[in-house]
């Protein structure tokens, strides 16, 4: 086992870490953890106007150098964009990240969002967690399995919406507010998407509009004080750890607070 915990922190995108879940990832750097970061995706779609391999290499060294403002371990993405399926090769490749890495806390996508590649993530990331240990499994390429408790903390949809327009309610909110700046720095590394995603998805500034959603998560919250937040539903420890414990709540304490599920009895 490692020395220090893992924490590994996958979007399907450059840039998704960063929007919904750096936050989190720099207060646990903070308390020790090893940090993991993985876009599945190589972001090849992402401009109109320079070649496809030219994006593809910026939006590469932009994922590297966001990493870097936390001391990430960036892992290179695997498939192309608006690739990301539920599929065989996918999911052994994944499953060699897992293995390799062997985190103790997973941050992923939601299971609902607006947009495939991020549910897809979602979905590809949940099953590789859960076939770390089946030595009948073969990973691609083949990684030994490992038998650590794994806890995944579903992340916010963008904009904290679902797929149908739905406000999303978490069931842990960490405040971010100490570490507000080192998140916005490590979303404006990713300086090619500011045309883009005013151009395609109407963000006129997409480090404000990270910024905004942070803090109608801190008002969610209902706590005095905070100004920014992300917000997190676990997913059931069933297949991943023999104890339905929540590490992230115990290692970030004084930075969360917890609501009980919307349907909980």
């Amino acid at each position: 086992m490692p020395e220090k915990p893992r924490v590994f922190a996958v979007g399907a995108h450059p840039d998704d870490v960063e929007f919904n879940m750096a936050g989190t990832l720099a207060l646990l750097v903070q308390a020790g953890f090893e940090p993991h970061m993985m876009n599945v995706a190589r972001s090849n779609l992402d401009s109109n106007e320079l070649p496809e391999a030219e994006i593809t290499r910026i939006r590469l060294r932009e994922a590297q150098n966001a990493a870097q403002v936390i001391g990430a371990v960036h892992h290179p993405p695997l498939v192309d964009d608006l690739m990301i399926f539920y599929e065989d090769g996918l999911l052994r490749q994944m499953s060699a990240v897992i293995r390799e890495i062997a985190p103790t806390i997973v941050l992923l996508p939601s299971l609902n969002d607006y947009m495939e590649d991020h549910t897809n993530t979602a979905r590809v990331v949940v099953t590789a967690c859960f076939s770390r240990a089946m030595r009948h499994y073969r990973s691609r390429p083949q990684r030994e399995p490992t038998d650590q408790d794994v806890y995944l903390y579903h992340t916010q949809p963008h904009l904290n919406r679902d797929g149908m327009r739905l406000l999303v309610v978490p069931e842990l909110y960490v405040n971010i507010t100490r570490v507000i700046e080192t998140k916005r720095q490590m979303l404006a590394q990713h300086e090619s998407q500011r045309q883009w995603l005013d151009d395609t998805q109407g963000l006129d500034d997409y480090v404000e509009s990270m910024a905004a959603a942070s803090a109608e998560v801190a008002r969610m919250s209902g706590q005095a004080g905070w100004e920014y937040a992300e917000g997190f539903r676990r997913h059931s420890h069933i297949g991943f750890a023999p104890h339905d414990h929540d590490p992230l709540s115990d290692v970030l304490a004084e930075f969360v607070t917890r609501q009980p599920p919307p349907h909980s009895v």
